[in-house]
């Protein structure tokens, strides 16, 4: 019983152990396949929105290895069967009969010549890198192949193959391998060149195009041969496909769109991305600043960017970062000018003009002073040094002027622009308010093409958007470009309930009237006379230029597209030719040309309302403005002030003299309205427009009646804290101040400090040097009018 029972315990241990040992074998064939079989590094590949390659950079690791893609072409997939593995479909990861063919001919040639490998054992031995080719190896591969045919299809083991067989020197993979040696996808190749792909990895290190040709045409000939032996191919494409001529040595990828390329690469390296290019506009694109940076180098201008973006979706269609390289020399193009911060010079100004509509600051055409300013550390100056007097706010957009940008910007409120610009969805105001002061409508501030066609897109769509959002405002039309193809997101969003607002960003009337203000601006010498013709398209647009000639902007929207341009150099230096008319505007209306003509916007006349203006000043009609226009103005405009411009005034029976009733009969009186500006904004207005009325002088006795001051200080203007200029050989030199008077034939006497200094006649001008400190200048008229202004000379700092 002792005997019987050991027995059966041993038997019992026995049966536990092999259940055991098989249980651990079942878990370790279970888990014996890596979660991931490839883990090298992949280059990063764009395509642009239907598929077609835009770029590529090679993987870290120097290989050209595409990310993986699980599409096998019917043509390679039929090549790779027929010269690799005919039993792919059939058999369980191991060919037992190949095994055994195999091996009966590597002992008959006394060396290893033939595999009998499986593509499944083929893709286990390229996913374990360089383990020797022994038999333990072979068991341990065989044993991998049948776990990987359990994990995935017959099609996905293809595809991990077909992804990550060797093709020749640093060429790893089907697409790249189609790419590098055809320069087409996998899907556009032929018989022959399949053939040909299909017999590279069987001995990659040996035989690949541009070497040992003979050896590669005799493999590809006999494979297609087979292929058509086995009626997968007739005779006919038979012959023709081992008539073409192998490929070289590889070819280099086209990249139309390289700063696209690196800027996907930081981003997501190592990834096939869908862009939103279109390839053919593209390279158009390209090939329009390439042909402007041609002209612009003998000038010493070296680079060039553009972006187009399609509005309604956002989507980047053209991405040019920069200008090719010259040769050898590089001048800054592998900069991406598109995400790098410039100066921005007036391109912000509409922005400021729609913001100002839009807080019932101004009008359309709201006369804005456009005279010499001072403000501490800035004294704008107009681009060809000249002033009106006063300008209509949207005629001061248009033709670009700085002193009157930075009166309304000084109106507006530095704060409550910035904040504007915030809300617009601009990047690079890194720094407070303060710190860029009034200088950030002129171009003292940063911004990039990125930041621009966003804002700028942000102010089409909601004007686009106006009629189907029944006059409300969705906030998700402010958002940036996008150069990831995401239709499948973007129709399903398309579909989801939009969250309106009563309120935008910027209203639509406001954006339309700048618009339209943006229509008239000048266009370059070459598109001048656009108005005539009728297929001409409306573009609202705008050009600037940074201090110092360094870099020159220009960007137009219509309903469907906005395009900007950027002019310069990487490096900064400026040239006298960097302007934005003249070296981005041309490259701007170069490409609306080979965009589709769009139509014009709509105005929104829901928010928009008829009022009477002053046809002179522009402003709401007071009750002594006579000239009236009935104009469109935004809703929000009825609440500007009206116009304070007009005046009524007393005149003689004569109409020749301005009198008071201390001086003349009331009863005799004749009472007129008149257009008066400040004496300043008269001096220089009344050069432009001669049809202009200056005040008429006092009735003789009537001494100084008149509550209207006919002298005003040009300079020192609102910034009375002066420094005396110093000369070359050090010593302090003398500041030239200047009043308007309303009467050009009038003699002024001044005064500084009560101490009379020297009289003017005609243009009132005088050079003096005053001591550091406080003083007040006096002057007065022969009338007895007198105007003063409070000054502080201030000690030049020494450098």
């Amino acid at each position: 019983m002792a005997i019987g029972s050991g027995k059966i315990k041993f038997r019992r241990m026995l049966k536990i152990t092999v259940l055991l040992l098989s249980l651990i074998l079942v878990i370790e064939y279970i888990f014996c396949l890596p979660e991931r079989l490839f883990t090298d590094p992949a280059s990063t590949v764009i395509e642009d929105k239907d598929g077609v390659l835009i770029g590529a950079k090679i993987a870290t690791d120097g290989q050209w290895r595409f990310p993986y893609n699980d599409h096998v072409p019917g043509k390679f997939k039929d090549a790779i069967l027929q010269f690799e593995d005919r039993y792919f479909f059939y058999h369980p990861g191991v060919n037992l009969v190949s095994l055994f063919r195999a091996a009966i001919t590597n002992i008959k040639s006394g060396e290893i010549v033939r595999g009998g490998s499986t593509l499944t054992m083929q893709v286990i031995r390229l996913s374990r890198k360089g383990k020797p080719r022994t038999i333990f190896e072979k068991m341990i591969e065989m044993v991998l192949a049948t776990r990987l045919e359990i994990k995935y299809s017959k099609s996905t083991i293809l595809a991990l193959y077909a992804a990550n067989a060797p093709f020749g020197g640093n060429v790893v993979g089907l697409d790249a391998a189609s790419w590098r040696y055809y320069g087409r996808p996998p899907d556009e190749l032929s018989w022959a060149e399949a053939a040909t792909l299909a017999v590279l990895p069987n001995a990659p290190s040996l035989i690949y195009p541009g070497k040992n040709q003979e050896k590669l045409v005799v493999k590809r000939n006999h494979l297609i041969d087979r292929l058509s032996g086995k009626g997968i191919i007739d005779p006919v494409s038979s012959s023709l496909a081992k008539m073409e001529d192998l490929p070289g040595k590889p070819l280099p990828l086209e990249q139309p769109a390289p700063h696209l390329l690196e800027r996907i690469c930081k981003e997501m390296p190592g990834r096939r991305v869908k862009t939103t290019i279109d390839y053919n506009l593209q390279k158009t694109i390209s090939e329009i600043v390439e042909i402007h940076h041609q002209e612009l180098k003998f000038n010493e201008i070296h680079n060039a960017a553009a972006i187009v973006i399609e509005v309604e979706t956002g989507n980047v269609l053209a991405y040019v970062g920069n200008t090719k390289k010259s040769g050898e020399t590089s001048h800054g193009n592998d900069v991406d000018i598109i995400i790098a911060s410039r100066s921005s010079g007036s391109i912000l100004k509409p922005l400021l003009y729609s913001a100002m509509l839009n807080a019932c600051e101004i009008l359309p055409n709201t006369l804005i002073p456009d005279i010499p300013t001072q403000f501490t550390g800035l004294t704008p100056n107009n681009f060809d040094r000249t002033f009106s007097g006063a300008v209509p706010a949207g005629k001061a957009l248009y033709r670009s002027l700085n002193v009157p940008a930075v009166r309304m910007l000084q109106q507006f409120g530095v704060q409550h622009f910035y904040d504007k610009l915030i809300d617009c969805g601009f990047t690079t105001l890194t720094k407070p308010p303060d710190h860029y002061g009034l200088s950030l409508i002129l171009g003292g501030a940063e911004t990039t093409l990125w930041d621009l066609v966003t804002a700028y897109s942000g102010l089409t769509r909601t004007l686009n958007h106006f009629a189907g959002n029944s006059g409300l405002y969705d906030l998700e039309d402010w958002h940036q470009a996008v150069y990831v193809n995401k239709k499948q997101e973007s129709d399903d969003s398309a579909h989801k309930k939009k969250s309106l607002e009563k309120h935008g960003i910027i209203s639509t009337a406001s954006v339309w009237f700048t618009f339209k203000a943006m229509i008239e601006v000048s266009r370059p010498q070459d598109y001048t006379g656009w108005r005539t013709y009728s297929s001409s398209n409306k573009i609202a647009w705008k050009t600037g230029t940074s201090f110092g000639f360094r870099d020159a902007w220009a960007l137009g929207t219509t309903p469907e597209f906005i395009v900007a341009v950027w002019v310069g150099n990487a490096d900064g230096e400026g040239r006298s030719g960097i302007t934005g008319i003249s070296a981005a505007a041309p490259i701007l209306f170069d490409i609306f040309n080979v965009l589709p003509e769009t139509s014009w916007f709509e105005p929104p006349y829901d928010h928009m309302t008829r009022i009477a203006v002053c046809r002179q000043s522009g402003h709401r009609v007071n009750q002594y403005c006579e000239t009236v226009d009935t104009v469109w103005i935004p809703v929000s405009g009825i609440k500007t002030p009206p116009c304070p411009y007009h005046h009524l005034i007393h005149l003689d029976k004569t109409r020749q003299f301005r009198v008071t009733d201390d001086c003349y009969d009331p009863l005799e009186m004749t009472h007129q309205s008149w257009f008066i500006l400040p004496p300043v904004m008269e001096w220089f207005y009344k050069r432009g427009n001669p049809l202009y009325l200056s005040l008429p002088p006092l009735y003789a006795g009537c001494g100084t009646g008149s509550s209207v001051n006919p002298m005003e200080f040009i300079y020192p203007g609102e910034n009375n804290r002066l420094y005396l200029p110093v000369d070359l050989d050090g010593t302090l030199g003398s500041i030239i101040l200047e009043v308007a008077h309303r009467n050009s034939n009038s003699t002024i006497y001044w005064h500084i400090d009560n101490e009379f200094i020297g009289m003017t006649g005609g243009i009132h001008q005088i050079s003096v040097q005053p001591s550091f400190g406080k003083h007040r200048v006096t002057v007065i008229d022969e009338s007895g009018r007198s105007v003063s202004k409070d000054i502080e000379i201030l000690q030049s700092v020494k450098k």
